[in-house]
C-alpha cells in the first residue's frame, strides 16, 4: 500500500472523528437546552398547581391559618394589606371555626402594625363567635407583639422570644470624623429644622427633644394597645414590662404577655377542635417565586452539564 493511500485513510478517519465530536457537542448543547426547558415548564406547573395553600372554599370545618413572617413594613410580604386581606378571608369563610395568626416577626412599622391591630379588633367584634389566636414561633417582638396583643389569646413556645414593647429611631453621627478628614458640610434648608437629623451636623438639642416627645407618644400608643388587648392578664408591676425588654415564652407566660405554651397544630386540635388547618396566607408573587426557586437549581444544573468546578 502506498503512502498516498495511507494518507487518504488517515484523512478520512480524522474527518470522521471530527464529525463525530461535532455531533456529540451539538447533541450535548441540545440536551442542556431541553433539560432547562423541561425544568422551567415543570417549575411553572408546580408553582401553579402544587400550592401549599389549601382551597379557601373548603366545605369542611377547619381552622384558618394566616402567617405573619418577617419585618412588618409596607414594602415587605408582611405588610398590612396582605395580612388584613388574609384575615378577612379567614373570618368570612363560614367553615372556619377559628383563626390562627402565626407570628414570627421582629417587628417593624408602628403604622402597619397598628392597621393590623385595629382590623383584628374590628373582625373580632364583627364575628364574636369566631376566636382569633396568636401563635408565636421564634420571635414576636415590638410590632409583632403589637399585632398579637389584639388576639383573644396568645400562645408561644417555651423558647420563643416575646416582648420588646418600645420604639426606636436610629441614626449615626459623623461630625468628628469629618473634622479629622477636613471635610466641610454644606447644607441649605428653608426651615431651621428641615435637616434636624442630619448625621453630618452637630445634634440639635431642641430637635432631639422634639423627636423624643414623638417617640414617647408612639410608645404610649403601643402601651395602650397592649393594655387594652391583654387587660388584667398583664402583671403590670413587672420591672421593665414596657421598657423594650424581651422574655422567653415561658417567662412571658408568667408575666401575662402570653396565655400558654402551644403550637398551631395543638391549638387547632385541642382548643379549636378542628384539626384540619387551611392556610389563608397570601402567596408571594408568581414571578418572584419562580425566580427564587429557579435561580439556585438552574445554576446547579448548568454547572453540572457545562462542567463548572464545584466544591461539595
Amino acid at each position: 500500500m502506498s503512502d498516498s493511500d495511507n494518507d487518504w485513510e488517515r484523512d478520512v478517519i480524522s474527518k470522521l472523528a471530527e464529525s463525530g465530536l461535532r455531533e456529540q457537542k451539538r447533541a450535548r448543547r441540545w440536551g442542556i437546552f431541553f433539560k432547562l426547558l423541561t425544568f422551567v415548564y415543570l417549575t411553572i406547573v408546580l408553582l401553579i398547581y402544587v400550592n401549599p395553600q389549601v382551597s379557601k372554599s373548603s366545605s369542611t370545618r377547619h381552622t384558618a391559618l394566616v402567617e405573619l413572617n418577617g419585618v412588618i413594613a409596607d414594602n415587605e410580604q408582611a405588610n398590612a394589606d396582605n395580612i388584613i386581606g388574609a384575615l378577612r378571608d379567614a373570618f368570612e369563610n363560614k367553615n372556619s371555626a377559628a383563626v390562627i395568626l402565626r407570628i414570627n416577626s421582629p417587628g417593624g412599622s408602628p403604622v402597619q402594625s397598628g392597621y393590623i391591630y385595629d382590623e383584628i379588633k374590628r373582625l373580632r367584634e364583627k364575628y364574636p363567635d369566631k376566636p382569633l389566636y396568636a401563635v408565636v414561633t421564634d420571635v414576636c417582638a415590638s410590632g409583632g407583639y403589637y399585632v398579637a396583643a389584639a388576639a383573644d389569646k396568645i400562645f408561644a413556645d417555651k423558647a420563643s422570644i416575646v416582648g420588646s414593647i418600645g420604639v426606636r429611631m436610629d441614626n449615626f453621627g459623623f461630625v468628628d470624623a469629618m473634622k479629622k478628614l477636613g471635610v466641610e458640610r454644606r447644607t441649605l434648608t428653608a426651615g431651621k429644622n428641615k435637616a434636624l437629623f442630619d448625621p453630618f451636623s452637630p445634634i440639635n438639642k431642641e430637635a432631639k427633644q422634639h423627636l423624643q416627645i414623638m417617640l414617647t407618644e408612639i410608645h404610649q400608643q403601643f402601651i395602650n394597645a397592649v393594655k387594652t388587648g391583654r387587660g388584667d392578664r398583664l402583671a403590670l408591676k413587672t420591672p421593665g414590662l414596657f421598657s423594650g425588654l424581651i422574655w422567653t415564652g415561658e417567662q412571658a407566660r408568667t408575666i401575662g404577655l402570653v396565655d400558654d405554651l402551644a403550637s398551631s397544630s395543638y391549638v387547632a386540635r385541642e382548643i379549636v377542635g378542628a384539626e384540619t388547618i387551611v392556610d389563608y396566607t397570601p402567596p408571594e408573587d408568581l414571578l418572584e417565586r419562580l425566580a427564587g426557586s429557579m435561580g439556585g437549581s438552574m445554576a446547579q444544573m448548568l454547572s453540572k452539564n457545562i462542567g463548572f468546578l464545584q466544591l461539595q
